[in-house]
């Protein structure tokens, strides 16, 4: 059975997202002494965790890349699509140019996270109510949490606190993205009556 070009890109988006969570809950088990709070995310890309971390963010990037193409391809939505590819891109970055590599990593890690958010407040134009105000909300408080750390304002969590702060909202959104997508019915094409 061929599955509509929609129903492809939400399944790459949810499995981006997914993957990436359980990647992210395997890298913190295996870095001794990791705080969520104190730590910041990319630190499991350098430490005893740098395998799983490295590889499960890249992999995310590469599948919202491809995801992006068959997005295109079903909405002709030029604006998500672009914003997808650019937080793909930071995304990818991010598993290459580990924080060892000082000024790029911060570059990259901003390119995915203030994309992430500004896809997420895009793509309202492709949902329905009430996910599409999820969906504002979402990118709304992952940029508002960005705008923090970046003045390093935490709000007592800490920096690894606040850094998730802008990344969970956009994994949430990415995963419940996907899986609209991948929930719309597919379009009826006139068959040939016998």
């Amino acid at each position: 059975m061929a599955y509509s070009n929609g129903k492809v890109a939400g399944t790459l988006f949810f499995i981006a997202a997914s993957q990436f969570v359980l990647g992210l809950v395997v890298a913190e088990a295996l870095y001794p002494s990791y705080s969520i709070s104190t730590n910041y995310i990319s630190d499991l890309g350098v430490g005893p965790s740098s395998m799983v971390f490295n590889t499960s963010v890249f992999l995310m990037g590469l599948l919202l890349i491809i995801g992006s193409y068959f997005l295109q391809r079903a909405f002709n939505s030029r604006v998500l699509t672009i914003l997808l590819f650019l937080t793909a891109i930071g995304t990818m970055g991010v598993g290459v140019f580990t924080e060892n590599s000082g000024t790029i990593h911060t570059v990259v890690s901003l390119i995915a996270f203030l994309f992430g958010g500004l896809s997420a407040i895009a793509s309202h134009r492709l949902l329905k109510p009430p996910f599409s105000a999820i969906a504002i909300i979402l990118g709304t408080m992952s940029l508002g949490a960005l705008v923090l750390f970046a003045a390093k304002i935490d709000l007592g969590l800490d920096v690894g606190g606040m850094e998730r702060m802008i990344a969970y909202p956009i994994l949430t959104w990415g995963a419940g993205f996907g899986g609209h997508l991948i929930g719309q019915p597919e379009k009826q094409t006139n068959q040939p009556k016998p």
